[in-house]
């Protein structure tokens, strides 16, 4: 619901805010579209009707686009939209996105020229608690993703964008049907069902993409940030 970005999302998803001419849905969507992307999965749930009203004017002719709505979106976190994607996503070939991300299109353009089946971008910058933490071994591989891990030993912080292979969402939605159905984990982040993942050998390879443009908009000064540093290309 974005409740620290109030009052700009008393009427607006944040994913349909704005920067310069075009939101945040719609950057992302036309970064997608320009690099082969059509296909398209959407979960939804605070003011949903907006986003698929949006998404269907927008791009109509142009896309396949399955809508899902989470009705749980005020008591569950994003691990139970992804579960709610099985349907669609498990067994396939896909890309993750979180909604609230503005970044360089260039970035998805790095993600799907990678010969490798599963990625996971990644920033460098100074961390804290809060950011989703990634620590890899000497191959560039994770070998641990949580916001507890210690600053220390981490190589950034996940970005929000991955791309998955075909065995790795078969075992993803295996894991996240454990912890579903019979642990109730739909409160936790997803990247808790990637770690769960490591030790039975599926992880992902790390894609630094520090140098191109990126940024999470978690609050209002996030967001006027955001429309600050945006490079003038990106408009």
């Amino acid at each position: 619901m974005a409740s620290r970005l109030r009052p700009l999302t008393l009427t607006t998803p944040k994913s349909l805010l704005k920067v310069d001419e075009r939101s945040l849905l719609q950057r992302s969507m036309d970064a997608l579209i320009a690099n082969g992307i059509k296909d398209f999965c959407i979960v939804t749930g605070y003011l949903h009707e907006m986003i698929e009203d949006f998404v269907r004017k927008q791009y109509a002719g142009k896309i396949s686009v399955t809508f899902i709505y989470n009705e749980l979106y005020e008591t569950t976190n994003n691990i139970y939209s992804l579960w709610l994607a099985r349907p669609y996503a498990e067994g396939q070939e896909v890309l993750l996105l979180d909604s609230d991300l503005l970044y360089d299109p260039q970035i998805v353009t790095r993600v799907m020229a990678t010969g490798s089946p599963n990625v996971l971008t990644l920033i460098r910058h100074e961390l804290g608690e809060e950011e989703m933490k990634v620590v890899t071994d000497v191959n560039g591989s994770i070998r641990e993703i949580s916001k507890t891990c210690n600053p220390a030993d981490a190589a950034g912080e996940s970005l929000g964008i991955e791309k998955m292979g075909e065995a790795y969402t078969s075992a993803l939605y295996k894991e996240l049907e454990v912890m579903m159905d019979l642990e109730h984990l739909e409160n936790v982040f997803y990247e808790r069902a990637f770690e769960r993942l490591i030790s039975q050998g599926h992880t992902y390879k790390v894609l630094d993409v520090t140098e191109l443009f990126s940024c999470e908009l978690d609050t209002i000064e996030d967001f006027e940030n955001a429309k600050a540093k945006i490079p003038a290309k990106l408009f």
